[in-house]
């Protein structure tokens, strides 16, 4: 190897080291699963609001309004948690494939560079 391939192999090296050096993905997936957290709870609101309007038991004596807007508000954030979840998730598997592929190219140029031995 001479001297001008080698001096951009650690160009390249601490290029790809400042990169792999912290793990960006990680953030994405402590997002999607706060939000998974989140989404447990609403759909559990979700399913106690849609009880007590129509389940089995005793009714209340003073009657319910016309619209189940409790229900469909947890409804309709339980469904807003779901996606940013997914996204989260989804967004966290993309940015840990380019982690992997650039710390194997990293493990590569420190085998060439001899730093690994």
């Amino acid at each position: 190897m001479n001297a001008a391939e080698e001096a951009a192999l650690r160009v390249e090296h601490e290029e790809l080291a400042g990169r792999v050096a912290t793990r960006h993905s990680i953030d994405d997936v402590r997002r999607g699963a706060y939000a998974s957290f989140a989404l447990i709870m609403t759909a559990g609101l979700s399913v106690k609001f849609a009880w007590d309007r129509w389940g089995w038991g005793l009714r209340s004596a003073k009657p319910m309004g016309r619209y189940p807007l409790l229900f469909l508000g947890a409804l309709g954030l339980s469904l807003l948690l779901a996606f940013l979840a997914v996204a989260a998730f989804r967004r966290a598997r993309r940015a840990m494939k380019d982690e992997d592929r650039d710390f194997g190219r990293l493990r590569e140029v420190r085998q060439r560079l001899g730093m690994d031995t």
